[in-house]
Parts: structure tokens; C-alpha cells; sequence
């Protein structure tokens, strides 16, 4: 009897069950959890020389991370380090030379690990289309070239190489009065290009960029100090994360062939 009587409460046991899963199955209130990207803002500081091939390069980025929204801050070296040490808020620094990169170090702003040499670059004399021919960067003593552009030295690393090679010519006291300063290596190719000057001494990729100029001489390399484009990830990033994600981006194969194109060499 009491075997018999068991039966109907296992059943009626089993549907409560099954009733109660498919309430909880068909509940219309039940959270749905999906994953979703974390977007994330990227502020890049970085030579002007770079512009172009960077502007690119974020194009391709985007492609792959379409969370990702990176901003660009192009100035002369000098000053883009004077912001990060102001406080600036800065993921990435990209210099035009490792002196702006060693002050950083030094100071305790950058996450070493993460610096690297990422390009290097040719100096090269420029002068107007179809004006004053020169063959050589001494030459520039001539008394018929009156006005050469250079990047302001203590800010602007082409400048800084500019007055290192012309040092090292042994003309620098002699063009040192003709010499008109850029706030930038892109103002100094502005000022070629319209005329303004008789020559300038910029990048061979700002040279490149430029179908008003053309390329009189390019400076043989043990002529001033190495051209180095180094690259960190700074302390004060909000998503170092996403910054390394980005450095490592820009030594891809993809990211090279941009860089080349523009003329620059890729760091060994």
C-alpha cells in the first residue's frame, strides 16, 4: 500500500521540476549577458615629420580595433616633451630624436620597457623649384644664397642635426647670420616652398612629401648624430594597455610598409 501510494508524488514531484525550469527558461525579465568590446581613447605625441605616414597608419589600426579612438598631437619634439613634462595627458611619445626620450627616462615618465628605436631618416639640403642650383651642402656660404631655413635647435631635433652638420662642414660661423629659424621641420619646408629662403635643411621624407622643393644634397650620415625615431608608452597613460597594443602595431609588417612609403627607414 505505501508502495503504491508513492508513485504519484515521484510524478507529481517531476513536473513541479520541469515546470519550474521552463519558467525560469522563458522568463522575459532574464538578463542576457553578452561581451562587449571596451572602447578606449589613445593620445599619440609625435614628431610632425610623421604626420603623414601616422595619419595612415591609424586608418589601418582602425580596421582591426574599432573600439579604439587614437589621437594625434604633432609638434617639434622639444615641445611635445615639454607638455608630457607639464603634465599633458599622453599615452604615446614618438620623437624625431633620443634626446627628448633620454630627459623622459629620466624624470621616471615613460615605462622604459616599452621604449624602442622605431625609424631612422636622411637629412638633405632643399631648395626652391627651378631657383638657385646647388650641388652640396657647402655651398651654402656662396654669397648668392642669402636666407637658409632650419629647425630652432633647442626644440626642433632637424634642426638640432642641421647645426651639428653645419658645424661640422666648418661653415657654421659663416651662414650663421643668412640662418631663419622653423618652429617645426614642416614650417622649414613651408618656407622653401614659397620661396622664402634660398635653401632649407630638412628630413628626406618632408622633402618627399613635396613636389615644390627639390633635393640638392643629402647629408652623408657621420656628419651629425644618428637619426632615430624611439617610441614609449608614458606612465600617465590611462590605457597602457591599449598603448602597448598600438606601439606594437606600428613595428607590424603592415605598418612598415606605410613607413616606407613615406620614405622612412625602419630601425634594426
Amino acid at each position: 500500500m505505501k508502495i503504491t501510494t508513492f508513485f504519484p508524488y515521484i510524478s507529481l514531484l517531476n513536473i513541479a521540476i520541469v515546470l519550474t525550469i521552463g519558467a525560469c527558461q522563458n522568463t522575459p525579465n532574464a538578463p542576457i549577458v553578452e561581451k562587449q568590446a571596451v572602447s578606449a581613447n589613445l593620445t599619440v605625441s609625435a614628431a610632425i615629420s610623421l604626420t603623414g605616414a601616422l595619419q595612415e597608419i591609424k586608418s589601418l589600426y582602425r580596421q582591426q580595433h574599432q573600439n579604439v579612438t587614437v589621437t594625434y598631437n604633432f609638434g617639434a619634439s622639444g615641445s611635445l616633451e615639454q607638455q608630457i613634462e607639464q603634465g599633458a595627458p599622453v599615452d604615446i611619445f614618438i620623437s624625431a630624436a633620443a634626446k627628448q626620450m633620454d630627459t623622459l627616462q629620466q624624470k621616471k615618465l615613460l615605462i622604459s620597457e616599452t621604449r624602442k628605436n622605431l625609424l631612422t631618416n636622411r637629412l638633405v639640403l632643399i631648395t626652391p623649384k627651378n631657383a638657385i642650383s646647388l650641388s652640396n651642402f657647402t655651398e651654402l656660404a656662396r654669397p648668392q644664397v642669402q636666407r637658409i631655413a632650419i629647425g630652432e635647435p633647442k626644440s626642433v631635433p632637424a634642426g638640432e642635426y642641421a647645426q651639428e652638420l653645419l658645424r661640422n662642414i666648418k661653415i657654421l660661423n659663416q651662414v650663421k647670420p643668412k640662418l631663419i629659424y622653423g618652429n617645426n621641420v614642416r614650417q622649414v619646408l613651408t618656407y622653401v616652398e614659397t620661396g622664402n629662403v634660398n635653401a632649407g635643411i630638412v628630413y628626406a621624407t618632408d622633402a618627399k612629401q613635396s613636389n615644390r622643393v627639390q633635393v640638392a644634397a643629402t647629408a652623408a650620415e657621420n656628419l651629425h648624430s644618428p637619426i632615430v625615431y624611439p617610441v614609449v608608452v608614458l606612465k600617465r597613460s590611462q590605457n597602457a594597455a591599449t598603448a602597448r597594443d598600438f606601439v606594437q602595431f606600428l613595428s607590424s609588417d603592415t605598418a612598415k610598409r606605410v613607413f616606407k612609403k613615406y620614405g622612412f627607414r625602419i630601425a634594426s
